[in-house]
């Protein structure tokens, strides 16, 4: 069963249009929402959980309209932007608070996230530092054993090594083949080591969703003279630039003669290089 399905979903406000989005994500994956500030990560991500109304297209969780089953919330955890936890409660306090919110709270599974994630029982929220808001709101995510992890910028403000002990919390999760995230950050080099699928948004439009290792075996860059470029089907060509020493372009493998040397592409250069070529 696919943990997330989203067909034609469109959202319009002033100035900017979220435009007949398709995603999907089967279970036991992590998919990884990719795009520049104002791109429609977060919106999606709202409207994937209801905050806000869609114009057109379907949701569907964990086999289920995301709009008719209260129960369903029980099976999502959420980490967006701004953890909105009260102030005035620590912790351990806050653990109590979530016991009464959800059926399948696990008090153990919650002080192991605390210790790990290096979190003061004691000390108010409201006191707490961005990184250390943002580790809270992961660790109450994961304490009442959700199927579906959907997080917005979750390693934002948290400092490298932190980021790659969170990042090993979400990898720990999906091998419950049960299980899934939605994680949408701008921190491409999380992503890269994280996910089993990437979607790229540009300007409300998805410009591509696929599983990762395929598109950094099906890309790659290529340094050439302009004349050189010229030559190439246009469809290999993917995305360039430009400078008096010569072209560096992305550009499918399958489109380039044999001979002509390919360098292999971060998903960072991949999302950049599109996004540029999408202006």
């Amino acid at each position: 069963m696919n943990a997330l399905e989203i067909r034609n979903l469109t959202k319009s406000y002033p100035g900017f249009r979220l435009e007949k989005l398709d995603l999907t994500l089967p279970s036991g994956c992590i998919l990884g929402l990719v795009g520049e500030n104002g791109a429609g990560k977060s919106t999606t991500i709202k409207l994937i959980l209801d905050m806000i109304r869609r114009d057109e297209g379907s949701i569907t969780l964990l086999g289920r309209d995301n709009r008719e089953d209260a129960v369903l919330r029980q099976e999502i955890g959420v980490v967006l932007d701004e953890v909105g936890l009260p102030a005035c409660l620590n912790p351990a306090q806050i653990g109590k608070l979530m016991a009464d919110i959800y059926s399948n709270w696990d008090p153990a599974l919650y002080s192991r996230c605390l210790r790990q994630l290096d979190l003061p029982a004691g000390k108010a929220f409201g006191t707490f530092s961005r990184g250390m808001k943002m580790k809270l709101g992961i660790a109450v995510a994961l304490a009442h054993r959700p199927r579906l992890l959907l997080l917005d910028e979750p390693t934002s403000g948290l400092d490298p090594v932190v980021r790659d002990e969170v990042v090993e919390l979400f990898s720990e999760f999906t091998r419950d083949e049960s299980h899934a995230v939605l994680i949408s950050s701008h921190i491409v080099s999380d992503l890269e080591k994280l996910c089993d699928y990437i979607a790229f948004l540009h300007k409300g439009r998805l410009m591509l969703c696929e599983e990762k290792d395929v598109l950094l075996e099906e890309y790659g860059l290529i340094q050439c003279s302009a004349k050189a470029l010229e030559e190439l089907d246009p469809a290999a060509i993917r995305g360039k630039k430009i400078s008096p020493y010569g072209v560096q372009a992305l550009v499918r493998r399958d489109g380039v003669p044999d001979g002509m040397p390919v360098s292999p592409v971060s998903l960072e250069e991949l999302f950049i290089f599109m996004a540029k070529e999408a202006v």
